[in-house]
């Protein structure tokens, strides 16, 4: 497959990349991700004015701009490089992704425009205590309330849970189990019932959250029981978006690392030109591109629907954690005794690589998900 930008999407790179860089600076990570909240809904409101990148995958009937997870890459690649603390990959790429997989034309209109807009910040609740990123894994129940249903149970890795202000839900008929019974609800953030605490993460500028769901009130979002096949694939297109995003991240740590060794004299010499950074640099490279190549081909068969997404999601999403993560500990070991101290930024791409990596489901479970999709 040969693929290539169009003049178009790398001009919308460089432009944002060049937003962000004045939005985003370490100093500013490091004050939001020390907040409880994680970010600052002006400043979230302010970034969306200026380039509606909430809108970005949402089609124009729904009130976003048409574009493709294409595009979407892009914006999740650039943001990874500046490690934005802000609710998108909750909101934009988790929660809009559901809904448009899962809702009837009437609820995406009611729900996507506001989400658009960056007026509703929104999240999706599926994972569990039990730690699965799959439907297997999944307990909370929905009950049948009148014209509507009360969810019972517990969600756990909440990305932005304790600030959205909608919650999609999965939950099951009682009883039900493996994907049977499966459906999707829509819950405000401030209903009765709902319980929302933080949890304490290692990665703090991706905050997560702990919800408590006691005979909560929940709207019915698509069919009921079908929740099964829109879950399937909302996590198989969050894990092409993940990857770029990590992609991003990768290659952020490599060039910091590249500019260090430059910039570093030792005995007389510029640590550069020493064999054994060389061949860390090498290596690093080598990495990134490999999982670059892989995120991109998943952003673009996400974008044609491609009936090979769910084993190339997978493969993408197993190549650029152990890309992310092995960059992050190179970077660290060419920065020498500097690159371990609290001080130097380093340590937030690293945790971001950690949490990145199990997040969705590590390697290992992605390895196995792309052999069982290509049946080997």
């Amino acid at each position: 497959m040969q693929f290539s930008f169009t003049s178009e999407q790398e001009e919308f790179r460089s432009m944002l990349r060049r937003l962000l860089d004045e939005k985003s600076p370490p100093s500013v990570v490091r004050r939001l991700m020390e907040t409880e909240a994680g970010f600052e809904r002006e400043s979230w409101r302010e970034l969306n004015r200026q380039l509606g990148l909430t809108a970005i995958h949402i089609p124009e009937q729904y009130g976003g701009q048409g574009f493709g997870f294409v595009e979407l890459g892009i914006v999740l690649e650039e943001m990874g490089r500046a490690l934005l603390c802000a609710p998108y990959f909750a909101s934009t790429v988790l929660a809009a992704t559901a809904i448009m997989n899962a809702g009837t034309d009437a609820q995406k209109r009611a729900l996507l425009p506001s989400i658009a807009a960056g007026d509703t910040i929104a999240t999706l609740a599926f994972t569990e205590p039990n730690g699965r990123w799959d439907a297997t894994g999944i307990e909370a129940t929905a009950t049948a309330a009148g014209v509507g249903f009360r969810l019972d149970g517990v969600k756990s890795f909440v990305v932005d849970g304790h600030t959205a202000d909608l919650v999609v839900v999965v939950a099951r008929v009682p009883g039900s189990i493996g994907n049977a019974g499966l459906s999707f609800f829509t819950v405000t953030g401030d209903a009765l019932g709902l319980a929302r605490c933080p949890l304490k993460v290692l990665d703090l500028t991706r905050k997560l959250a702990r919800l408590e769901f006691r005979s909560v009130a929940a709207e019915l979002l698509g069919e009921e029981g079908g929740g099964a096949s829109p879950l399937a694939k909302t996590l198989v297109q969050a894990a092409a978006c993940l990857a770029n995003e990590m992609v991003g991240g990768a290659d952020k740590l490599r060039q910091s690392a590249l500019d260090y060794a430059n910039l570093r004299v030792q005995f007389g010499r510029r640590i550069a030109s020493f064999q054994a950074i060389k061949h860390k640099q090498a290596d690093m490279l080598v990495d990134v591109e490999l999982a670059r190549s892989a995120a991109y081909r998943a952003a673009a068969a996400a974008a044609e629907d491609d009936s090979d997404l769910p084993a190339i999601a997978s493969l993408a999403k197993a190549c650029a954690s152990d890309a992310y993560l092995q960059t992050a500990i190179r970077t660290i070991q060419i920065h020498g005794g500097i690159g371990f101290t609290w001080d130097n930024d380093t340590h937030l791409w690293f945790k971001r690589a950690k949490s990145s990596e199990v997040f969705l489901g590590d390697p290992a479970y992605h390895r196995e998900l792309m052999m069982r999709a290509w049946n080997v």
